[in-house]
């Protein structure tokens, strides 16, 4: 299940849409580490949901050239 759908990423305003980068890519870094280290993370799927959503975030960005 995807963490923001297409349709509310399109409703944010570009200021939220770059809030909403920052706070997946660091909750990317937390998860990569942890895996990284050795540990078995909670819900082994959510690294890949991060990175689909920030793909789908920056590709918008880039559709209405924010970027």
């Amino acid at each position: 299940m995807a963490i923001l759908h297409v349709k509310e990423i399109r409703n944010m305003n570009p200021h939220e849409r770059m809030d909403e980068v920052e706070k997946f890519s660091s909750e990317l870094i937390r998860e990569r580490a942890l895996a990284s280290a050795g540990g078995a993370p909670d819900n082994p799927g959510r690294t890949g949901e991060l990175r689909r959503t920030i793909a789908r975030i920056k590709t918008i960005q880039h559709e209405l050239k924010e970027i």
